[in-house]
């Protein structure tokens, strides 16, 4: 398909239904608004929301046709009015909320970080929303301490993988639980202290027997569905459920008399939301993140690269829970 100079190549959204429906189409190059930055997509992260959002299951419902993808890295070639410390020509990476998919895209000055030349496209499109989720319920919602175990579950996903990392960062004990051993894999080599394959052995006994009965601190739950119920049961005194999304596809009851009898608390974790209501808040999570990344600290998994075409069978395999880590989309 040739494109020319005012228009781009993006996958696109025209009705509500199976990412299967999405297409590549020709559209106009989006032009920054006051107070926004359009960047020249190098790679684009692959996230769960993209593909619940094109299914109306998600919080955020954009009016039809929109352009998926919530993360991107690339370089700035247009600001809007009003935008300083930004310029361009610069290498970036951003939190878009919707439009990633696409070989230009325009986000707000604010959700914008430079990328110094240690960090490539690939693993900066990795980055964002899944360790800045981490970020916010590990050390905002759950303040998580050294003295902890932290059990963090569908380990072996995005969120997970960056909930091991960062556990392990603050000095947690990490016990990481999946339901392969292949994703158990990714988790050991991020540095997960503990390995959990819950499809072959009973979840509260082994974490029981791990703990000497005393239960995990926290949990991070980005599953659902029957594991959090099990989960909650091995949770310690004073500890916190961290609520952070529903792979599964069920979205669990949880048990308030479970709180109750613990002391414990079930905690919402949106990073999406955190971000608009308190940009402030979520410029410092940015810019510790940032710095651990460009410090080695932290090594996001990218699993696979792929095309603009490629992107409606990657959102399947994410709902059928076949990813392992990141996929970037490269769409030039």
């Amino acid at each position: 398909m040739e494109v020319s100079l005012a228009t781009m190549q993006a996958v696109q959204c025209a009705q509500w239904g199976s990412p299967a429906e999405l297409r590549v189409v020709e559209i106009a190059r989006p032009e920054p608004a006051a107070g926004e930055v359009r960047i020249r997509v190098a790679a684009a992260g692959v996230n769960f929301p993209d593909a619940l959002i094109v299914q109306r299951k998600y919080q955020v419902q954009p009016a039809l046709p929109f352009v998926p993808g919530t993360e991107v890295a690339g370089t700035v070639d247009a600001v809007g009015d009003g935008v300083r410390g930004v310029s361009a020509g610069e290498r970036v990476m951003a939190f878009t909320g919707l439009g990633g998919f696409a070989q230009y895209v325009c986000a707000p000055a604010t959700q914008v970080v430079r990328l110094p030349p240690s960090i490539d496209d690939e693993v900066a499109a990795a980055f964002t929303l899944t360790y800045a989720t981490a970020h916010h319920a590990l050390i905002d919602r759950a303040q998580l301490k050294s003295s902890q175990t932290l059990l963090v579950l569908g380990a072996g996903g995005g969120v997970g993988l960056a909930a091991v990392e960062i556990g392990k960062l603050i000095g947690a004990r990490v016990l990481a639980a999946a339901s392969t051993d292949e994703k158990l894999a990714a988790a050991q080599a991020q540095g997960a202290d503990v390995l959990i394959n819950y499809s072959s052995v009973d979840l509260r006994e082994t974490i029981r027997t791990l703990t000497e009965g005393r239960g995990v601190d926290v949990i991070v739950d980005p599953v659902g569905g029957d594991v959090t119920g099990t989960a909650l049961r091995s949770i310690a005194w004073r500890g916190r459920l961290l609520v952070v999304g529903f792979a599964s596809g069920d979205i669990p009851p949880i048990p308030a008399n479970l709180l109750l009898l613990k002391g414990a608390s079930a905690v919402g974790v949106f990073w999406g939301d955190f971000a608009r209501r308190e940009p402030a808040a979520n410029g410092l999570v940015l810019q510790a993140l940032s710095g651990w990344l460009a410090q080695g600290r932290l090594r996001p998994l990218v699993s696979r690269r792929v095309g603009l075409a490629e992107v409606p069978q990657v959102l399947e395999d994410l709902l059928a829970r076949r990813v392992i880590g990141k996929v970037v989309v490269r769409p030039q």
